[in-house]
């Protein structure tokens, strides 16, 4: 039995990793903050050598990008000393380590897809402590995938789809953030394409690894996909609302949020033959499991 170790095991792809039908032969132990706290190194070794581990799928992140710029040491101890640990453990060990990392290593400051060889340039925390994490397991020594995603959302936990739907069941109108582009990432579609990565790593020693994009397919605004959501929940009989598109300056945060965040899939599908589905698709699939199937019209 190949046992793969999970961190973040209660989080959205977490969750998810837990609920992907691996192979015979393939088992996963997730865990979070309660059986390991990310900020002990010392405790993160000690976990990697506590058994004959396959792989490590270090999905544990400090995700409050907002609230990372006014907790800068609780950030960089999880999304940069952590993945670090994990990676030198690993490397001593002689099992592969599948990072994710995010699009906000990027500036976004410019159109079209982010290739992964394109040039970093965090604009707040907890971009940066993510880009140390990365940096952390690229010289770690360790074979690894390190996977960027963007805007995950699932029928789990808190995200923007679930945002919506709550938000727009008593709301008539919302403004939402129309200048930001990007694309939408099932957490499902990011779970399985992490779990191929890590069977074909751990199965085959001259399996590619370094750095790679995963989001679904396709391009869209924050008040796009808010829009695409209405109109798919309506026809599931769930909210709907009317969405009015606004700037990010209308709408001040602490951190800055890339402009784009388009991610390239060009080596994830060269070197995993993964092609993620469009992103209409995952998110139709997500409100399947939190609405049911869309509603047949029996009218005509």
């Amino acid at each position: 039995m190949k046992h793969v170790l999970v961190t973040g095991g209660n989080g959205q792809l977490g969750t998810e990793l837990k609920r992907y039908a691996w192979p015979d032969g393939w088992a996963v132990t997730a865990i979070d903050i309660d059986e390991l706290d990310l900020r002990d190194t010392a405790a993160i070794a000690a976990m990697v050598a506590s058994q004959p581990w396959a792989a490590v799928i270090s999905a544990g992140a400090y995700t409050a990008v907002d609230k990372a710029e006014s907790d800068i040491v609780t950030a960089w101890a999880v999304n940069a000393m952590a993945p670090a640990a994990f990676a030198e453990a690993c490397a001593k060990a002689g099992i592969p380590i599948v990072q994710v990392s995010t699009d906000y290593v990027f500036d976004g400051a410019r159109d079209g897809a982010w290739d992964v060889n394109d040039p970093v340039a965090p604009l707040g925390v907890y971009g940066a402590s993510k880009l140390g994490g990365e940096l952390a397991v690229r010289t770690s020594g360790a074979r690894h995938a390190i996977v960027r995603t963007a805007w995950v959302v699932s029928a789990h936990g808190n995200n923007f789809i679930k945002t919506m739907l709550r938000v727009g069941a008593t709301n008539p109108t919302l403004r939402v953030v129309d200048d930001q582009h990007g694309s939408p990432t099932s957490a499902t579609d990011l779970a399985a394409a992490l779990a191929t990565i890590t069977m074909r790593l751990v199965e085959d020693p001259a399996a590619p690894t370094g750095t790679y994009h995963f989001s679904n397919a396709g391009a869209v605004t924050w008040a796009g996909f808010a829009r695409e959501i209405f109109a798919q929940s309506a026809a599931r009989g769930g909210a709907s609302a009317e969405v009015q598109g606004i700037t990010t300056a209308d709408y001040p945060t602490p951190a800055t949020r890339p402009a784009n965040s388009l991610l390239s899939h060009d080596a994830i599908t060269r070197d995993y033959g993964i092609h993620p589905p469009a992103w209409q698709t995952a998110l139709g699939n997500i409100l399947d499991e939190l609405l049911g199937a869309p509603k047949k019209d029996i009218s005509q």
